[in-house]
């Protein structure tokens, strides 16, 4: 409910996007809606209460297999206006959404509902189409400031739809009707546009198009028999028979292509389920799952069985999981993190550091192990340790400054070294990456007060809260 109601606040209320009158600053209207950057500030805006809402699933490794899927099937769009960003929502409603400026979230249902990885990517390419299209930021094209109150009312109902339907269909009904109705039709021709250009993305990135028309398919089915409870997707992009028969004989065109799934989707899939429902509704599934062999992969089985078992402080079993998977040859960096937080509760944190130094060296560049490597040198305490942790955080910065949890583990890292100046301004660093400015001016001036800095560090901190503080004037300003 949490997430629903930020969606609405976000959009209607964001601070730096206030105008006297009450309605968003959404900047000059462009020829085809909002422009750039005030579609991008927008959902920015949106994505920092996405963010701290607890249905926000901070799981690097699963955040990171949707992203790079997604980046797969972004990397063939044409017309991209901003670049993409790719997150994962706790809930078990069938639903994805793209939001202003290039952010597309993807309900965990539906990760669990896909059969096949080509079902969800093509989920993702009609949402990038969605995007690079423009089509939410269409929404408010060729109109006046007035005509934005009961507009607004609308772009409400698209967004709150994401979680709750109910509550959209509330919104929208407050908005004029006419308006209401006319750019609900035009959010059809959005949808076959989508279906369009989705598809042909689709089969772009290298995926087996027939993905995109069995998983509607599937999707319009499960709406005939649960009208009163129909799947979130169908609420936010409403599906027809027309556009079911339209893709169905656009696939039909284009040669058959089998593609296999890659290693990482069935093993997502399992740790999303793991991590489902209870601990013992978990475990029941996958026992009996392993029991009837009624399963695609034995190790996506395993691996979520050995996930539940730690769920339910179950580490010797785990640990028995973890061995028969190695037995089994899989191969996946999700196996070395799985069994270093196996060693981890097993208290054997020199196994748990050697299987992450093995597993990063195997795997470079994959973000989730080095995050889980840090992390354990950081708790695993000692000088040498927490130096190599900062050391290696150090470097990864310079590869990608961007990224709020190595700053985060920065200020764990200082932290555990009772360098207190340091610890506020990584902490900062890691609200400025997620647009939160007001604390990380709250953590600099912590860090100003820490007292246990040298001259040049100070002077760095006061410079940088100075740049911060003139920002906070400029965004006032602004408003």
């Amino acid at each position: 409910m949490r997430l629903r109601l930020w969606l609405i606040a976000a959009f209607l209320f964001a601070p730096t996007l206030a105008y006297p009158d009450g309605l968003p600053d959404l900047g000059e209207l462009e020829r085809g809606g909002l422009s750039l950057t005030a579609e991008r500030r927008l959902g920015e805006q949106i994505m920092l209460d996405i963010r701290r809402d607890p249905a926000y699933l901070d799981d690097p490794e699963v955040a990171g297999y949707i992203g790079q899927l997604g980046q797969r099937v972004a990397s063939h769009a044409e017309g991209v206006r901003h670049p993409f960003e790719f997150f994962v929502v706790k809930d078990a409603m069938l639903n994805a959404f793209a939001l202003p400026g290039g952010y597309i979230g993807v309900h965990s249902g539906l990760v669990l509902a896909a059969r096949s990885e080509s079902e969800l990517a093509g989920v993702l390419a009609h949402e990038v189409s969605h995007v690079t299209q423009s089509h939410l930021a269409r929404l408010f094209g060729k109109q006046s400031q007035a005509q934005l109150a009961s507009l607004l009312s609308l772009a409400v109902a698209v967004l709150a739809a994401k979680s709750a339907p109910d509550l959209a269909v509330g919104a929208a009904m407050t908005g004029q009707a006419a308006v209401v109705q006319n750019q609900l039709n035009y959010s059809r021709d959005f949808e076959r546009e989508a279906d369009r250009l989705g598809l042909d993305l689709l089969e772009r990135a290298g995926f087996d198009t027939r993905g995109m028309g069995s998983f509607f398919e599937r999707m319009l089915q499960f709406g005939r028999l649960y009208e009163n409870n129909a799947p979130g997707y169908l609420r936010t992009h409403p599906l027809t028979t027309e556009r079911i028969t339209d893709m169905e004989n656009r696939i039909a065109q284009r040669p058959y292509k089998q593609v296999p799934d890659s290693v990482d989707f069935g093993l997502v899939r399992a740790k999303l389920k793991a991590y489902d429902g209870t601990p013992g509704d978990a475990l029941g599934d996958f026992t009996a799952q392993l029991k009837s062999g009624k399963f695609t992969r034995e190790t996506d089985v395993r691996f979520g069985y050995a996930h539940a078992l730690l769920r339910d402080n179950k580490a010797a079993a785990a640990a028995t999981e973890v061995a028969t998977l190695r037995r089994l040859k899989l191969e996946s960096p999700m196996l070395e993190t799985l069994a270093a937080l196996v060693q981890l509760r097993q208290q054997d944190m020199v196994g748990a550091l050697q299987t992450l130094q093995h597993a990063a060296q195997r795997y470079p560049h994959v973000r989730a192990l080095t995050y889980a490597l840090i992390d354990t040198k950081v708790g695993a305490g000692g000088t040498a340790h927490r130096a190599d942790a900062l050391n290696l955080i150090e470097r990864e910065l310079l590869l990608t400054p961007g990224d709020a949890r190595l700053h985060r583990l920065q200020a764990k890292a200082y932290a555990a070294q009772g360098k207190r100046l340091h610890q506020h301004r990584a902490q900062g660093e890691a609200y400025l990456v997620e647009g939160q400015l007001d604390p990380a001016i709250e953590q600099y001036e912590l860090a100003r007060k820490a007292g246990d800095g040298n001259f040049y560090e100070q002077s760095e901190v006061d410079a940088r809260l100075r740049e911060l503080k003139q920002r906070k004037m400029e965004e006032m300003r602004r408003r």
